[in-house]
């Protein structure tokens, strides 16, 4: 599992630059202050959670805890419903997309949540 949480990981820290980058080039002239703005958070705590599966992928190979698979899950599901929203509710202008981010922040909450518990339950 923890090659798997590496290299989602890997794959999710390479996404947030490259859609970083989109933002700040393409989509720098198409979008409102704000609607930039927002693509960019998105941007951020994809970068964030990246790294924080980076940690989950080391967390598993000194603890092999559930909770710590858990947490993986959940950042993996915080990456694609907060960022993803705010990517989609940037692009789109469709605010009711909006309504769907508190869920992944949520998921990366209780993941970190998570983490810090299987940490003091390790012996």
């Amino acid at each position: 599992m923890q090659r798997i949480f590496f290299s989602l990981g890997a794959g999710f820290a390479l996404l947030s630059v490259a859609t970083g980058a989109f933002a700040a080039h393409a989509l720098k002239t198409r979008l409102s202050a704000e609607m930039l703005a927002i693509f960019e958070i998105g941007a951020r705590y994809q970068m964030y959670h990246a790294l924080g599966l980076i940690a989950v992928a080391w967390a598993f190979s000194q603890w092999h805890s559930q909770l710590v698979l858990a947490a993986g899950w959940l950042f993996v599901a915080g990456i694609a419903v907060f960022s993803g929203s705010l990517y989609a509710l940037s692009l789109t202008g469709v605010r009711q997309l909006g309504a769907i981010t508190p869920i992944g922040g949520l998921a990366f909450i209780v993941g970190w949540f998570l983490l810090a518990l299987a940490a003091l339950r390790s012996q």
